[in-house]
């Protein structure tokens, strides 16, 4: 494979910020010979599917040593071998951010370092190594600079980011590998539930735990989401778009659905279940109480009582996949509540305002944006 470095004026500028350099030599950034300002993709047709892009981010170290540069390499499969731990034991987190083009063609990163922080603490809880915040970023800006013409148009989407952090090394017996792998790959993405913006329609599930309370529910591990699917696979059969979860102790109290937090509004209150070892810390749920508090919106983390859907005016979802989605009914023991949806609506006027700081459609006031070419 022949690589070319690039040598543009915004890339040099990102690899000498402050935050960002190491006392080695950044990796080179290959980019095809033949780049186009866009790949051919029907960016009207995207849902969120994985469409491979050019190239992937990739570094390794040994358990107890700290992970060094790494490479931009072709996207494609990765070897491990039969004993790799992660395939063993499931020593393995992923994490989940996207990057959108504004019209001006700059690229905005929302909020990368809380995604490195969560891998981080993820990591400790499963007794991998870990690549440091700036690590962690930097390989997301390689990651988009190598498939930039990948990044869909403004309006039209945004590219995907997957940094997974596995437990690579051979290991037979229950322990940690003695060797781990970081890598970034990339995929073009739009709506993440089929029904696209429309409203969802969840099933309160009492057969399935998510997660136990001393277990791992609250980092993003891979050992999470293979356990939901046989809960999620019955709910859609009945035309339900994804499963609320209970408490796995009482069987009372509202946890998460599948792959996003919830929260439960009442005229200007709004209540999410407060974080504790069952709930992921979302990003987006930490960007949307924010946001809520600044509008004068009343934010309670705390136990939220299933009993308290029927009384709500308002449901909605947040995560990096799904943004802030509206929840038009809630099923649970037979009954269904129906909830206030579209204009005026608390979700549609969070999630206008948390996708416009995302797009650079509305000024970041927060700090929370990293744009670069």
């Amino acid at each position: 494979m022949i690589l070319r470095t690039l040598n543009f004026p915004s890339l040099r500028k990102f690899l000498l910020q402050p935050r960002y350099l190491s006392s080695s030599k950044p990796p080179p950034v290959p980019i095809p010979s033949d780049e186009e300002e866009y790949a051919n993709v029907d960016w009207d047709s995207l849902g969120f599917g994985l469409t491979p892009t050019d190239f992937m981010y990739v570094t390794k170290c040994d358990a107890g040593q700290s992970f060094g540069d790494g490479e931009i390499i072709r996207y494609g499969n990765i070897e491990l071998g039969p004993s790799a731990g992660v395939l063993n034991y499931g020593q393995g987190l992923f994490e989940g951010t996207k990057v959108y083009r504004k019209e001006n063609g700059k690229l905005l990163l929302f909020r990368p370092e809380e995604n490195a922080v969560r891998m981080n603490v993820g990591a400790k809880r499963m007794c991998m190594a870990s690549p440091s915040i700036d690590q962690f970023v930097n390989a997301l800006k390689q990651t988009v600079i190598a498939n930039k013409r990948w990044v869909p148009p403004s309006g039209k989407g945004s590219l995907y980011l997957r940094p997974l952090l596995l437990g690579s090394g051979p290991v037979l017996g229950v322990a940690p590998a003695p060797e781990y792998t970081f890598l970034v790959y990339a995929s073009p993405v739009r709506n993440y539930f089929k029904e696209g913006s429309a409203p969802l329609n969840l099933y309160v599930e009492e057969d399935f735990d998510r997660a136990s309370r001393c277990g791992t529910g609250n980092i993003k591990t891979i050992c999470n989401y293979a356990p939901v699917l046989m809960a999620q696979i019955r709910a859609k059969i009945r035309g339900f778009s994804d499963v609320l979860y209970l408490d796995s102790d009482s069987k009372k109290n509202l946890e998460e659905v599948s792959a996003c937090n919830i929260f439960v509004a009442k005229g200007k209150n709004i209540s999410t279940p407060s974080i504790n070892r069952t709930i992921l810390p979302g990003i987006t749920r930490k960007s949307v109480i924010e946001i809520a508090c600044d509008f004068g919106y009343q934010v309670e983390e705390r136990v939220v009582a299933v009993e308290e859907l029927a009384e709500a005016d308002e449901v909605f979802c947040t995560g990096t996949a799904v943004g802030v989605a509206p929840v038009g009914s809630v099923t649970y023991k037979s009954t269904r509540f129906n909830y206030k949806t579209g204009s005026g609506s608390i979700s549609e006027e969070l999630c206008k305002i948390i996708l416009g700081i995302q797009t650079g459609i509305i000024e970041d006031k927060k700090g929370w944006i990293i744009e670069f070419d």
